[in-house]
């Protein structure tokens, strides 16, 4: 019995040596994790503090201690109130700020207008949208260089509306002044029907693409640089005086200029420019400030052409000087009409009885092919036409058929005309001919 009791003994005190363990190895790891539990809320106590240290200077002061939360206010991270102490704990922007809120109760917003900065800005969405075209002011070598071809072209086409639809596709600006000088400059270098041109453009233009102020400026220029003018063109002073007469019986010139001039010019040429305007507008009668310039190119009458053209050929047979007729040729301004030149010449060949003026007239148009100034066209047109004329022309020359045929065959040999025209020149050919008795008779056939 006693061994047995011992034996319980034994067993009981094992069995509390076994709960002791158990116990004091649960108060270990019950400590160990509320060590680790305090270790994890201290390090993010550090990471909040070193996030808040950037915004808050004075929560660096504080200690580690009292920046660790309590456990309960891990619900609380989603908060967007202010955890530092400041503020007085109401919402952001007085409620009207956050996701999903448009604004506080009572405000009223405008419309805004769209910003063309914007990078949402899209033209198609904004209603009509008018683009205006912007053209830089030309400066004075782009003024040159635009206007001088304008000018030139007008020359050949002579269409002021034109002109003024080219000048209103450019920017003049403050050179608009120098229109009227550029134009009146080219003008004295050109010939009389470039200064007829260059008056009626003025006229055209004035009001429209430049004022009156401008084109007395312009002249003011112009006067101013005759010196340099005269060493181009010696009658510059001259042909100026004619233009401001013509400009001011146009109406482009206001009508005192030339009494803004009276005892304050100095130099000679102005002088003579201002003199020959006075004495133009003086004149009442005899002369037509219209004309001015005189009629010339395809403006002038036919019967006027025929009549210089006919009277150049004479003062050649005079003179046989060709280049001085070539010169006076030059000056009608008519190269589509030389053809009527070829056809006076040849016709004053079959009418004459002179056998000096066929060489003469050989060597006239040989110069005028060999130069160039007669085309081929021109030089073939005036001889067909001589040839279609020829019955007419043979009731006052008998003998135009063979002086026709002879001075044909001598311009061929001299290179003034092809072969082939040379082939066309018609001839009068006699044949027999049975009359009504059976007689023969010599009949004439002009072929």
């Amino acid at each position: 019995m006693a061994s047995e009791e011992k034996q319980h003994l034994a067993a009981a005190e094992c069995i509390q040596t076994e709960d002791g363990n158990e116990a004091a190895r649960a108060g270990v790891l019950a400590s160990r994790e509320e060590e680790l539990h305090k270790a994890r809320l201290s390090a993010k106590a550090k990471r909040k503090l070193r996030k808040s240290s950037s915004r808050d200077s004075d929560s660096s002061h504080e200690s580690f201690s009292d920046s660790i939360e309590a456990p309960g206010t891990k619900g609380k991270m989603g908060d967007k109130k202010s955890r530092s102490g400041k503020g007085r704990g109401l919402p952001k922007k007085g409620g009207a700020g956050g996701k999903g809120v448009w604004g506080a109760a009572v405000q009223v917003y405008d419309v805004e207008q769209p910003d063309i900065r914007d990078p949402n800005y899209d033209d198609d969405k904004q209603g009509e949208t008018v683009y205006q075209t912007v053209v830089p002011e030309l400066d004075d070598h782009e003024f040159e260089k635009a206007v001088t071809p304008i000018i030139q072209e007008y020359f050949q086409h002579g269409d002021t509306k034109e002109v003024a639809t080219l000048l209103a596709q450019l920017n003049l600006g403050s050179k608009r002044s120098k229109l009227p000088f550029l134009c009146v400059s080219m003008a004295l270098e050109g010939k009389a029907s470039h200064r007829e041109l260059i008056s009626r453009l003025l006229a055209d233009l004035t009001g429209k693409r430049m004022s009156g102020e401008d084109v007395a400026s312009a002249f003011d220029q112009l006067l101013g640089d005759l010196p340099d003018l005269v060493l181009d063109t010696p009658e510059a002073p001259q042909m100026l005086g004619q233009f401001i007469a013509r400009a001011m019986a146009d109406h482009v010139l206001p009508t005192g200029f030339l009494d803004s001039y009276k005892g304050k010019v100095d130099r000679e040429q102005a002088r003579v420019s201002l003199d020959k305007a006075t004495v133009l507008l003086s004149m009442n009668r005899g002369v037509r400030l219209d004309n001015v310039w005189g009629v010339g190119g395809g403006l002038r009458p036919v019967k006027q052409l025929v009549k210089e053209m006919t009277l150049l050929l004479k003062e050649y047979l005079l003179s046989t000087d060709c280049a001085e007729a070539e010169l006076c040729l030059q000056n009608l301004e008519v190269p589509h009409f030389h053809h009527e030149l070829v056809y006076e010449a040849v016709v004053m060949v079959l009418e004459s009885t002179s056998s000096n003026v066929s060489d003469l007239i050989v060597k006239l148009l040989k110069c005028f092919w060999e130069s160039g100034f007669v085309t081929l066209d021109q030089m073939n047109r005036g001889f067909k036409r001589v040839f279609t004329a020829m019955p007419d022309i043979s009731l006052d020359a008998p003998n135009s058929y063979s002086t026709l045929k002879s001075f044909v065959n001598h311009c061929h040999q001299q290179g003034v005309i092809t072969k082939a025209l040379q082939d066309q020149c018609p001839t009068r050919e006699t044949k027999p001919a049975v009359n009504e008795d059976g007689s023969n008779c010599v009949m004439q056939v002009d072929q």
